[in-house]
């Protein structure tokens, strides 16, 4: 089952201008997150950037790079561009592994091709994996997902979903975990058939997309169905901000 992994490294992040060429261990994180990626099952990974010092940095260290447009106004339509420049044929299967994970695993990356190539009906495959806190359910950064008895999503929402109505009636019942429930995070890894990334960026943004701020309620207002299943290995967390490269940068040296 052939797949592709596409890494996506912006040089101008908000929070953390350079973020993928940040030292860790002696090479930028970018290098890091492509040795994982090449680690799994994929025929090709490529680095897309708009930035030419991060594409002079992927090439020293033998990554193929891919150039992309600056205005992307979702990290989707920098991957359809990619595989649009790259002459991708619409049922190939890619991978968005994200360039500010230097630690994820390879097992993951295989997990959500697979998931897509044996899916048929699926146009996406992403993962989750259980929360156990209630400070997360109710957390808004926290993203969950309910899926059906097939794998199928239902909804993605920064709300908690399922809403346990009996347990969460009055405003004590919320702090603590009610039982019986199965919340999910979603882990923000996608594999994608090409077809479907070369819709996407002819969809317009959809409203429970921009209610919720959550690009992948856009394919599934347009009836694209969403594999999810629970991640074979859990991902550590990536770097957002300098506190979590150094939070990285610790994990390496141990």
């Amino acid at each position: 089952m052939p797949f592709s992994v596409v890494i996506p490294a912006r040089f101008g992040s908000s929070r953390f201008p350079g973020k993928p060429l940040a030292e860790i261990a002696g090479k930028p994180m970018v290098q890091h997150v492509y040795e994982r990626a090449i680690l799994s099952e994929a025929q090709r990974v490529i680095i897309a950037t708009d930035d030419q010092r991060i594409a002079d940095a992927a090439s020293g260290f033998g990554a193929e790079v891919c150039m992309t447009s600056a205005n992307h106004p979702s990290g989707t339509d920098r991957l359809q561009e990619v595989v649009h420049s790259l002459g991708f044929y619409a049922d190939d299967i890619v991978v968005n592994v994200q360039g500010d994970e230097p630690l994820i695993p390879p097992r993951v990356i295989n997990q959500v091709a697979h998931n897509l190539s044996a899916v048929t009906e699926a146009s996406i495959a992403t993962l989750c994996e259980p929360i156990n806190d209630i400070g997360s359910v109710l957390n808004p950064n926290v993203v969950k997902v309910v899926a059906d008895s097939r794998g199928r999503a239902l909804y993605f929402s920064r709300a908690p979903i399922p809403w346990p109505r009996d347990a969460f009636t009055s405003q004590s019942g919320r702090e603590v975990m009610p039982s019986g429930v199965n919340f999910q995070r979603h882990i923000g890894i996608y594999a994608y058939r090409v077809k479907l990334l070369n819709d996407f960026v002819q969809w317009a943004p959809a409203p429970i997309e921009e209610t919720e701020c959550l690009e992948q309620l856009r394919a599934m207002w347009n009836g694209a169905v969403i594999h999810v299943e629970e991640a074979d290995e859990l991902p550590p967390a990536g770097v957002d901000t300098p506190e979590d490269l150094e939070r990285i940068r610790h994990l390496f040296e141990q």
